[in-house]
């Protein structure tokens, strides 16, 4: 039989998901956390979540502390989300890009946040098509907090549920083969994209500079000083006259001061503010 999570094990899992990833789940959100970590507690054999709660705050354990955090974070995903993103991209940003860079620079991309690979490697097939060589000139980097989801994009395997979301037919055909249930991303594309582990939160190890940066859909889930910082970080591995792309309910303004909003295709990007 199965209990509610009390607010001792709910105010535990919040502190632990802050500290190993910084994103905050408010007072209310113990339905989420019982719908998400109640997989997990069966895998292991538990009655409940306030079972596997309890267990980990006996006996700390960091492997499943891990498997708490990564359940509880979104990778929510589809193919061209939002769209307008992805269309600046070619009609705007690339353009402007190659007229700053010599023939032979190359391009870099970053997915933040990439989840299951869908955010990246929609952009390897929009240069794939619009972009003569973009096989061997652009470098699209994809991270994402878990482990599952780098291991997923690396694969580049996807479900015919997950292709149905947002793939146009025409690139599913061009770019795609299918392998029993499954389709995969032409080897072209996934030679295009390296995947790793990474957690905004925390220090950035070594990467850059980016052209473009791809950060939708996360600050959403920090609080303000959370936010300040990432964005600090991502512009420090940005280069001066890079563009960011944002979620639409995102905003760099009131938040830090040395982004500059400007219109970008039919919506808006953020670029670094020279001088600060």
């Amino acid at each position: 039989m199965t209990t509610a999570l009390a607010t001792p094990g709910f105010d535990w899992v919040c502190q632990l998901v802050r500290r190993e990833s910084a994103i905050v789940l408010a007072p209310g959100k113990e339905y989420l956390v019982e719908a998400r970590l109640m997989p997990l507690a069966r895998q292991l054999g538990l009655s409940g979540v306030s079972e596997l709660v309890e267990r980990c705050r006996a006996r700390p354990d960091p492997a499943t502390n891990r498997r708490i955090v990564e359940a509880l974070t979104t990778n929510e995903t589809s193919w061209f989300r939002d769209g307008d993103p992805f269309t600046a991209l070619t009609s705007t940003v690339m353009p402007a890009l190659q007229a700053a860079r010599r023939p032979t620079d190359p391009i870099t991309i970053w997915s933040a946040a990439c989840s299951s690979g869908q955010e990246a490697y929609t952009i390897g097939m929009l240069l794939a098509d619009s972009m003569p060589g973009a096989a061997s000139r652009v470098r699209i980097t994809a991270t994402d907090l878990s482990r599952d989801m780098v291991a997923r994009t690396r694969a580049g395997r996807f479900s015919q549920l997950e292709v149905n979301r947002g793939l146009p037919a025409p690139m599913l055909v061009r770019h795609f083969s299918r392998v029993g249930t499954e389709w995969e991303i032409a080897p072209a594309l996934r030679q295009m994209v390296t995947a790793s582990e990474l957690n905004l939160a925390g220090p950035l190890p070594r990467l850059g500079p980016f052209d473009v940066v791809y950060l939708r859909n996360v600050l959403i889930y920090f609080d303000p000083p959370t936010k300040r910082e990432v964005l600090r970080k991502v512009r420090q591995v940005m280069r001066p006259d890079g563009w960011l792309f944002l979620g639409a309910a995102e905003t760099t303004l009131g938040v830090d001061d040395s982004w500059e909003r400007v219109p970008c295709g039919r919506g808006s990007a953020y670029r670094p503010t020279k001088g600060k």
